[in-house]
């Protein structure tokens, strides 16, 4: 099994977007750091274009904005994209790599992960979470609470799954696919690039690259 973070030698760590799902990258960095015996990541901070959720909400998280998102800090450190979108994750993850920055993996303690379980760099594995066996995870995948993802499953990079979607055994979710909340993949399916499933979607059939389904069964709505 691949380990809960990069063992790499950085100052510390900072959380790119200050929205929800980065506000939930800090929580679970902060519930690796209180394993008894882990060895602790000092969070930096966060980096964001705007304004983020308001100072009152970061306030009580104990944390702030201390730079923006397009532009990367000048001193190396390790970085987590806690943005949704896989092609704006992919965009940031280029320029802070070129800038020398490290991407670090972060996996909750409460996640629950079998044997011959790989986590690619950058990705995100949130509380609730279980793995089976043979699962490989790509480069900033996220995984949202609650989801289980069966035996065999292939989750490429820049994918994103929802809170409590259910993916069966044998699936395959190309790069850029985001899987929505409460959404069923069935087993042996693929998933195509860049494809969105839509929540509460119990997908019975391959859904081909680009394109968005909705509804049990689920059903192409565009391309």
């Amino acid at each position: 099994m691949t380990p809960r973070w990069n063992p790499v030698q950085v100052r510390g760590v900072y959380i790119v977007g200050a929205g929800g799902f980065g506000r939930e990258c800090l929580d679970v960095l902060e519930s690796m750091n209180r394993v008894d015996g882990a060895e602790q990541i000092l969070f930096l901070g966060f980096l964001d274009d705007g304004d983020g959720p308001g100072s009152d909400v970061l306030s009580r998280r104990g944390a702030s904005i201390v730079g923006p998102a397009a532009i990367p800090p000048a001193e190396p450190a390790g970085f987590v994209v806690g943005i949704g979108d896989p092609i704006t994750r992919q965009r940031i993850d280029k320029s802070f790599v070129e800038a020398g920055h490290v991407p670090v993996t972060l996996v909750h303690p409460t996640a629950v992960m079998g044997s011959d379980v790989e986590i690619g760099a950058g990705s995100v594995v949130c509380a609730g979470v279980s793995m089976t066996t043979n699962i490989r995870l790509g480069q900033h995948v996220h995984i949202n609470p609650l989801v289980p993802i069966g035996h065999d499953s292939r989750l490429a990079d820049y994918v994103s799954v929802n809170p409590a979607a259910n993916i069966a055994g044998d699936v395959s979710i190309q790069r850029h696919a985001l899987i929505g909340t409460g959404a069923t993949i069935l087993q042996g399916l693929t998933i195509g690039e860049g494809a969105l499933v839509g929540a509460g979607a119990v997908v019975t059939r391959d859904v081909p690259a680009g394109e968005t389904v909705v509804g049990v069964p689920a059903r192409v709505i565009s391309r």
